[in-house]
C-alpha cells in the first residue's frame, strides 16, 4: 500500500489506485437517497431520486502503521472513517459513520474498459456503459411472454440490460485491468459505470470493501475464495451422466430412464419436481407446494427410489419456501405461527400464477427447526432423496412482519438464508452423497449452494430471455466468485406458441454437455414441448449424455479448482487475460483444455469460429484445427466443441461414437 498527499490523498496498492480523492472529486458523499419499491410476482423494481448530496470534501489521517491506515473524510459535522490495511493480497477498507443515510463513493476506473461480475447478469458480459442494480428479484415477468405470444403479430424487441433483473446479484466486480472489487453490503445498492470514474451508491454504509490486484484473472478468483470460502460441489454419482426431468409419477418417471438406459443413454438419475403432486393452472402444471411425496402418483416412494438406486438411477425431488394455502402443511405451519405475517397479523400471502401461499418465516429458529427436521430429513432424505431443487427465495416482500428481523434488510439476504439452512440440513443429516440446486443467491452463497442454476428461461433463441442468456449469466457469477453453475436444459418457460422444438433442445443439450451437470427440464407445459426422448431428439441425447460421463474425471479436475476461485465456464479471453482478446460473447472454455462455441441462432447449421491458441481436436469427429478464424458447418447433435491436442482428454473418450 503507497500513501501519497499531494493536492489530495491518493491510495494505491500492487500499482493500482484504489482511492483518488481530490475536492473537486470526493471519495466519498453522503446522500440523500429516496428509493420507492415496487413489486409484482417477486419481481421488484425501484425507482430512486437523489434529493441532495453532501461531498465529505475534506480529510484527515489519524493513523499511519506500516500495513494500515485510518483515514477520516469529513464535511463540518458529517464524516466517515476509513480504516485502510494489507492482509496477504487483500487490501480491506473498512467503514464507521455516525451518520445515517445513502452512501456514494467515486472510485478510479485505472483505465478499465471492462467490467464483469455483479452477479448473474443475463444481457452482455462487459458492463461497462451500464448501471448495475443490486437488488434481488424473480428473473422472469409477464410482460415479455404476452409480448412474444399473444401479441407475436408485432415483431418482439429484445430487452436491454437496464430492463432485466436478476435472481442472484452480486456487489462483485472484475476489471479487465486486473483488479478486483468486492463490497460487504446487504442492501439496496448501484453500481454505475457509466462515468470516466466508477460510482458506487448504497443505501446504507457498507461494512467494508475488498481491493485485489494481481496478474491474472484467476488468482483474482483465488483472492476472492479467501474472502468467501467456495465451497460448491457434486456428489460423485452426478458425474455418470444425465439427470432426466420426468413429471407423472413415479411409474412413468422409472419407465422414462430406464427406456433411455436400454437406448444406451447415460442416466445416473430422475428429477421429479411433481414428487408432491401437481397444481394445475391456467398457465400449466405446477407443482402442489406440499412438501409430502403424494401417495396417488408416487406411492411406496422409498421402495420404489431403492429400486431405482440398485440399477445405478437417483430419485432427486422438489421444495420451494412455500406452502400452498390448501395444503396440510400451510395449516400446520399457519396455527404454530410458523409463517410471515402481514402488518395485521394474518399470513402474509404471495401468489404464484393463480394460487396463493404463505411463505414459511425463515427468522423463526422453530419454523427452521420443522423445515430441517420434517421437510428436508424426514420428507425426502429418509426416503432416499439423493437431491433435490431448493426453489426461489428471492420473494420476500418488504411490507412483511417477520419474526426476527426488518424485512427491507433482510430481502437480500433471504436467498442465502434459504440455501444455508438446506446445506446445514444435508450436513447435520451426514448426507455428503446428495445435494441440492438454487436459482436465487446473494453475496457468499458459494459458501452453501452446492451448484446453482440460471433460472428460468424462455424456450427460444431470444437472447434476453432464451438460450443464450445463459453463457453470460454463468461468466458473470464465475466473475463473482460463484463458480459451479448450470442451466435447465430446454429452458422452462411455456406459453402459446413459446415452445420448443427439435433443434432449440438439441443445441442447449449440446451446451450443457460441456457443464458441471447435465440435468433436463420438461417445462412448465411437458405435452407441448420437445423432450429428450422424442424421436428426432433420441439419439443425440444417448450420444451427449455418454460424452459427458466420458469426461467425468476432467470435470471432477474442474470441480477442484473452483473451490480455489477459477471459473469452470470462462469467456474466450480469461486464460490470456487479455480483454482485447475477446472475439466471442457466445464461446467459452470449459476448465482449461476444452473450448465450446455454442450455437445461439435458429436456423444456424454454420457459425464462424475463432480456435484459440494451439491444436484443437473437434469432438466427435476428430477433425484437427490449429488457431484461427474458420467457417464451419454446425449439423444438429454434433456440438462445436474442442479439447486441445496435447491434453488426456482424447484418452477418455473410447467408445463415444464418431461421424
Amino acid at each position: 500500500m503507497r500513501i501519497v498527499e499531494k493536492d489530495g490523498l491518493i491510495v494505491s496498492f500492487k500499482d493500482k489506485i484504489v482511492i483518488n480523492h481530490i475536492h473537486e472529486k470526493p471519495f466519498a458523499c453522503l446522500v440523500d437517497w429516496d428509493l420507492r419499491y415496487k413489486s409484482n410476482h417477486g419481481n421488484f423494481k425501484v425507482k430512486e431520486k437523489t434529493k441532495d448530496s453532501i461531498p465529505l470534501i475534506e480529510y484527515k489521517i489519524l493513523l499511519s502503521q506500516k500495513n494500515s491506515v485510518k483515514v477520516r473524510f469529513f464535511n463540518d459535522d458529517i464524516s466517515l472513517d476509513v480504516s485502510i490495511s494489507v492482509k496477504g493480497d487483500i487490501l480491506s477498507l473498512e467503514f464507521d459513520s455516525l451518520k445515517k443515510g445513502a452512501w456514494r463513493f467515486c472510485l478510479p476506473s485505472n483505465g478499465a474498459e471492462g467490467v464483469f461480475g455483479g452477479g448473474e447478469q443475463y444481457r452482455k458480459l462487459n458492463l461497462k456503459g451500464e448501471k448495475v442494480v443490486n437488488f434481488v428479484s424473480e428473473h422472469i415477468t409477464v410482460k415479455p411472454i404476452v409480448q412474444k405470444t399473444l401479441f407475436s403479430f408485432v415483431k418482439y424487441k429484445e430487452k436491454e440490460h437496464s430492463d432485466i433483473q436478476t435472481y442472484s446479484p452480486m456487489t462483485s466486480f472484475v476489471f479487465d485491468k486486473l483488479f478486483a472489487v468486492r463490497f460487504d453490503t446487504d442492501g439496496y445498492a448501484v453500481s454505475d459505470f457509466t462515468n470516466e470514474d466508477f460510482y458506487f451508491s448504497f443505501e446504507e454504509l457498507p461494512r467494508k470493501m475488498s481491493f485485489v490486484a494481481e496478474n491474472t484473472f484467476s488468482k483474482i478468483g483465488e483472492r476472492f475464495a479467501q474472502i468467501i470460502p467456495n465451497r460448491q460441489y457434486l456428489p460423485d454419482w452426478c458425474y455418470d451422466g444425465m439427470i432426466l426431468g420426468v413429471q407423472g409419477g413415479i411409474q412413468r418417471a422409472k419407465e422414462k430412464a430406464f427406456s433411455m438406459m436400454q437406448k444406451g443413454a447415460k442416466i445416473c438419475g430422475i428429477w421429479c419436481q411433481d414428487w408432491s403432486g401437481k397444481k394445475i393452472t391456467a398457465v400449466g402444471s405446477q407443482v402442489y407446494w406440499n412438501w409430502q411425496a403424494d401417495e396417488n402418483t408416487y406411492p411406496n416412494l422409498k421402495e420404489n427410489i431403492k429400486e431405482l438406486k440398485e440399477k445405478g438411477v437417483r430419485f432427486l425431488a422438489y421444495i420451494n419456501p412455500y406452502l400452498i394455502a390448501d395444503g396440510k402443511m400451510y395449516e400446520y405451519c399457519k396455527d404454530k405461527g410458523y409463517l410471515i405475517k402481514n402488518k395485521k397479523g394474518g399470513v402474509y400471502h404471495i401468489k404464484s400464477t393463480t394460487f396463493s401461499a404463505g411463505m414459511m418465516d425463515l427468522t423463526n429458529p422453530d419454523m427452521v427447526k420443522y423445515l430441517k427436521d420434517t421437510i428436508i430429513k424426514e420428507n425426502m432424505l429418509d426416503l432416499g432423496v439423493d437431491g433435490y431443487m431448493a426453489d426461489f427465495g428471492e420473494y420476500l416482500p418488504l411490507d412483511c412482519v417477520l419474526y426476527n428481523g426488518d424485512p427491507k434488510k433482510m430481502h437480500n439476504l433471504w436467498p442465502l438464508l434459504w440455501a444455508k439452512i438446506n446445506r446445514e440440513a444435508l450436513e447435520e443429516a451426514g448426507r455428503t452423497d446428495a445435494f441440492f440446486f438454487t436459482r436465487s443467491g446473494y453475496n457468499g452463497v458459494e459458501e452453501y449452494t452446492p451448484i446453482m442454476w440460471n433460472g428460468d428461461q424462455h424456450t427460444d433463441f431470444s437472447m434476453d430471455y432464451g438460450l443464450p442468456c445463459i453463457i453470460p449469466a454463468s461468466f458473470n457469477l464465475g466473475f463473482s466468485g460463484l463458480n459451479v453453475v448450470h442451466s435447465d436444459i430446454g429452458g422452462f418457460i411455456s406459453f402459446r406458441k413459446l415452445a420448443r422444438d427439435e433443434e432449440l433442445f438439441i443445441r442447449w443439450l449440446e451446451i450443457n454437455t460441456f457443464s458441471p451437470l447435465m440435468r433436463t427440464h420438461e417445462t412448465i407445459r411437458p405435452a407441448h414441448n420437445v423432450q429428450y426422448d422424442t424421436p428426432g431428439v433420441v439419439e443425440h441425447t444417448v450420444k451427449l449424455s455418454s460424452l459427458h460421463a466420458k469426461l467425468k474425471p476432467y470435470i471432477k479436475e474442474c470441480m477442484r479448482k473452483a473451490n480455489m476461485g477459477q471459473m469452470i465456464i470462462m469467456p474466450d479471453f480469461y486464460p490470456y487475460n487479455d480483454f482485447k482478446r475477446h472475439k466471442d460473447l457466445y464461446s467459452y472454455f470449459f476448465g482449461e483444455d476444452i473450448f465450446v462455441c455454442a450455437a445461439i441462432q435458429k436456423g444456424a447449421f454454420k457459425r464462424t469460429v475463432h480456435i484459440p491458441d494451439g491444436e484443437w481436436i473437434r469432438f466427435l469427429t476428430r477433425e484437427k484445427y490449429k488457431s484461427g478464424t474458420y467457417e464451419l458447418e454446425h449439423p444438429l447433435g454434433i456440438p462445436f466443441a474442442f479439447y486441445r491436442a496435447d491434453s488426456s482428454i482424447g484418452e477418455l473418450l473410447g467408445g463415444i461414437y464418431e461421424k
